[in-house]
């Protein structure tokens, strides 16, 4: 998911990401099944799917918290990136 969420991270802006989330997710998801099946993989394709977009924010935080890091005036780093990392953080705390 980190390929992902950096991918995505890279190719969009703050109002894109956020209003392109799950169309992207869903296409990626449809087209790993795809491939997947294509390859006659015996993977539990339903119980990936739900652990990889549960983890999906977790990854896109990691980027987050990179860029802030390294450069902390980055464009990339926008109130999005900030919803995301808040709710990743206050479900581990939550925990």
């Amino acid at each position: 998911m980190q390929d992902l969420a950096y991918f995505i991270g890279s190719c969009f802006g703050e109002d894109e990401c956020a209003r392109l989330e799950s169309s992207l997710l869903n296409r990626y998801f449809s087209f790993l099944r795809q491939a997947l099946a294509g390859l006659h993989s015996t993977v539990d394709t339903d119980a990936l799917e739900s652990d990889w977009r549960r983890l999906y924010p977790v990854a896109w935080t990691d980027f987050h918290r990179f860029l802030k890091g390294w450069s902390p005036g980055h464009w990339k780093i926008h109130s999005y990136s900030e919803q995301l990392a808040r709710s990743v953080v206050a479900e581990i705390k939550g925990k």
